[in-house]
C-alpha cells in the first residue's frame, strides 16, 4: 500500500460521535469474543463454542469458533482503541450478519425469543464505523496525521 492509501484508511472526518459508539461496542465485542475464545464471562471457550457451532451447521465448528471469537475479541479491541477502525468494523459487521442469519433470524426480532435485535444493533454500529471511521479521539487519527 502506498502512503496515500494508508492515509485514507486511517483518516476520518467524523468528530467525537464515533467515540460514543466505539466504547460500548468495543467492550461488548471484546466480552463476547472472550466468551468464545477463553470461556470468560460464562462462555464455553473454543471447544464448547466449536461444538455448538458444528451442531448448527457452521463447520468446522472449532475453526468457526476461533474465527468468530478472534474477530469479536480483537476486532472489539481495535474498535475500542480506534486502530484500523474501518477494517475491524467491517469484520465485525460480517460476523454479525452470519450470527443474525445462522442463529437468530428464525426466532424473530426480540431478544426475549433469542431474536436478532441485539445483533442488528451491533451490526448497525459496526456499519456506521465502517463509513465514519474512528473519529477524532483515536489511534487512527494519530497515524493519519503522521502519514499526512
Amino acid at each position: 500500500m502506498n502512503k496515500q492509501t494508508l492515509a485514507t484508511l486511517f483518516s476520518s472526518n467524523a468528530g467525537f460521535a464515533p467515540l460514543a459508539l466505539r466504547i460500548p461496542i468495543g467492550i461488548t465485542f471484546i466480552a463476547h469474543g472472550a466468551q468464545k475464545l477463553f470461556g470468560a464471562f460464562g462462555g464455553y471457550g473454543l471447544e464448547g463454542t466449536g461444538q455448538w457451532m458444528a451442531s448448527i451447521g457452521l463447520e468446522p465448528g472449532y475453526l468457526m469458533a476461533l474465527l468468530a471469537g478472534s474477530g469479536e475479541f480483537f476486532g472489539g479491541l481495535l474498535i475500542l482503541l480506534g486502530l484500523v477502525t474501518r477494517p475491524a468494523a467491517l469484520v465485525l459487521a460480517v460476523t454479525m450478519v452470519v450470527a443474525i442469519f445462522s442463529v437468530h433470524f428464525q426466532n424473530g426480532l426480540f431478544m426475549s425469543n433469542n431474536g436478532y435485535e441485539f445483533g442488528l444493533a451491533l451490526l448497525a454500529a459496526a456499519v456506521s464505523l465502517v463509513f465514519s471511521g474512528s473519529g477524532k479521539v483515536a489511534l487512527d487519527t494519530v497515524i493519519a496525521k503522521k502519514l499526512a
